[in-house]
């Protein structure tokens, strides 16, 4: 089973700033079609991944402030972050072998 953490403005410094290996964010929320669609495939990736990523899922309404910080103006948005950095970003959904394509780019 594939470990996705979850993050608010609460916790967000520590799950993914302070993450000792890079991070897929998933900025996303309940009434969001897309991220629905989209939320399987993330698990995939933290499963296919898990010695090397970790995997955060992050609701925009319940972060806003984090959202806001990242500059997220839709859902779907994934981030890829390493060492408190943003690598990569997408908006929108994207196939798993994109999203792979993406991630082993970063770890």
């Amino acid at each position: 089973m594939s470990q996705v953490f979850e993050a608010d403005d609460s916790n967000f410094e520590n799950e993914v700033m302070g993450a000792d290996r890079p991070v897929l964010v998933d900025f996303s929320a309940t009434w969001c079609g897309p991220c629905k669609k989209l939320e399987p495939i993330v698990h995939e990736i933290a499963g296919d991944y898990a010695d090397r990523l970790k995997v955060v899922k992050v609701d925009v309404d319940k972060a806003r402030n984090t959202a806001s910080k990242f500059g997220v103006l839709s859902v779907p948005t994934l981030l890829l972050i390493d060492s408190g950095a943003v690598k990569d970003q997408v908006v929108g959904l994207l196939s798993k072998q994109a999203l792979a394509d993406k991630v082993d780019k970063v770890v």
